[in-house]
């Protein structure tokens, strides 16, 4: 009879350890489980642009294309006119470091780990609306990367602000290209240097 209760004693220490180790597994699967959720929502790539005359627009749309990248274009509240007009209102808030509302939300902005930024250069600088970006969005721990269009200033002109920005915001900083309409193979190859180029992305 002694004998038997310990059996019976046994068996049940033996089931207890079981379960446990059951419930251990399945931390551990779920914790696995999150981490490669993470890693593919980090590997998420966007391109935010801002355009006026369409130059951007076009830019932004060629570098989607080789990237498959999710794209959205921002929109100011009180729109912009026409160039000279344009031109005018620009100067006005870089001087006054006046940042337009956006007009439209980005959906699911956390979810990105790279964004590419695009916009034209104005009086050697990106347009306030930019700054607008950073200030209604979170950037910690994403990588920014810039592309601008510009009648003659190169990426270096503006990009350092775009730099100051990422910095600010705790995010990483990857250097920008100019965009020319007739530089599309150097597009293509910043692209691979970056390890955002999708060759069958390009083919479709």
């Amino acid at each position: 009879m002694k004998i038997l209760k310990k059996v019976i004693l046994l068996m049940s220490l033996l089931l207890v350890v079981g379960v446990f180790a059951g419930c251990s597994n399945n931390k551990k699967s779920s914790s696995t489980s999150t981490s490669s959720s993470s890693k593919t929502v980090k590997n998420k790539t966007l391109i935010v642009y801002f355009s006026l005359s369409g130059k951007t627009k076009k830019a932004a749309q060629y570098i989607q294309k080789q990237t498959g990248a999710d794209i959205v274009e921002i929109r100011a509240t009180k729109p912009y006119g026409d160039y000279a007009s344009s031109v005018k209102r620009a100067k006005y808030e870089q001087k006054n470091n006046i940042k337009p509302k956006i007009a439209n939300k980005i959906q699911g902005f956390n979810e990105y780990g790279t964004v590419l930024i695009g916009y034209p250069t104005w009086n050697k600088r990106p347009p306030m609306i930019i700054y607008s970006l950073f200030n209604d969005y979170n950037f910690k721990g994403k990588n920014v990367i810039p592309f601008t269009t510009s009648g003659g200033d190169t990426i270096e002109t503006s990009e350092q602000y775009i730099r100051r920005l990422a910095e600010d915001g705790h995010a990483d900083f990857s250097n920008g290209i100019r965009y020319t309409g007739d530089n599309n193979k150097q597009v293509i190859n910043w692209l691979k240097k970056l390890g955002l180029y999708c060759d069958k992305c390009s083919k479709k």
